[in-house]
């Protein structure tokens, strides 16, 4: 029955995630309460499977790959819900309960992993894989040169720069105003991140059938994938919370971006994910 509670914990954890984001970023009370009972249901199951599935065992430490990331992110919500409930500190939650999500999602598909009915079921959910990924980094990609042009624009603006061609328009004419760059940039990272966290959960279904199993966290690959998410969650955080626009949005921006260059770089040594491979 532990493996019911923790899909049920699973299934709560990824609702509260959802929920999570509007509670913070744009400080809604709905969300915020939706978030609350959400986290502490998806917190109680979990707590239920972890005693359950250890007394089941006749032990009290894990073991194996799976035990430790469920405890891992039960460790992880637990410290998160005492620090909201002792400072107040919900924002955290848009990087705790999301981490948790992917920690114990996992382990929720069971022992033996997951295993796709068909050949054809199996391709679907690779080039939804790819797609979405393929759409976050576009995203990224978009939202990147939006914070360039910003910059270019608002150096320009500020300096008063008379830099004309010789039809007696500005070099600049072309550009949209900075109010419309700045709305692309924040439109184009909400856009991208629904699309990487999508990708990395039907990665992380995917990998089950390799011989890597639920110690896909030590793949370089997906190492590096987590963390440009993290970066990404960081960067809408930012922008949302701190007002980060302009030269310092573009900075980080461009830092995320780097850090994408070097997933796609971990595929030449990475074991469950690169070019050319079934």
């Amino acid at each position: 029955m532990h493996l019911l509670w923790l899909r049920v914990a699973t299934i709560l954890y990824a609702a509260a995630s959802v929920t999570i984001f509007p509670a913070v970023l744009s400080s809604s009370d709905r969300a915020r309460r939706w978030c609350v009972h959400l986290g502490g249901m998806a917190f109680f199951f979990h707590f239920v499977s972890a005693v359950e599935m250890l007394v089941q065992a006749h032990r009290w430490v894990p073991v194996g790959a799976r035990e430790v990331e469920s405890l891992l992110g039960f460790a992880i919500a637990g410290l998160y819900f005492l620090a909201w409930w002792l400072y107040e500190a919900m924002s955290l939650g848009v990087f705790a309960l999301p981490i948790t999500f992917f920690l114990v999602f996992v382990p929720s598909l069971g022992a033996q992993g997951y295993a796709f009915p068909s050949q054809g079921v199996r391709t679907s959910w690779l080039v939804a894989h790819i797609a979405a990924l393929l759409c976050a980094y576009a995203a990224l990609g978009f939202s990147l040169l939006s914070s360039i042009l910003y910059l270019a624009l608002e150096r320009r603006l500020k300096s008063k720069l008379k830099n004309l061609t010789e039809t007696g328009r500005s070099a600049f004419d072309w550009l949209p105003p900075l109010d419309t760059l700045e709305r692309i940039a924040n439109s184009m990272l909400l856009f991208g991140f629904p699309c990487m966290t999508v990708g990395l959960i039907l990665g992380a279904v995917l990998v089950q059938e390799t011989s890597l199993g639920a110690a896909y966290f030590v793949d370089p690959k997906v190492l590096a994938s987590f963390v440009m998410w993290g970066l990404y969650v960081l960067l809408i955080f930012l922008r949302w919370t701190a007002g980060l626009r302009g030269r310092r949005a573009a900075y980080l921006s461009g830092a995320v971006l780097i850090v994408m260059v070097c997933v796609w770089a971990a595929n030449i040594v990475s074991r469950v994910h690169r070019f050319g491979a079934p």
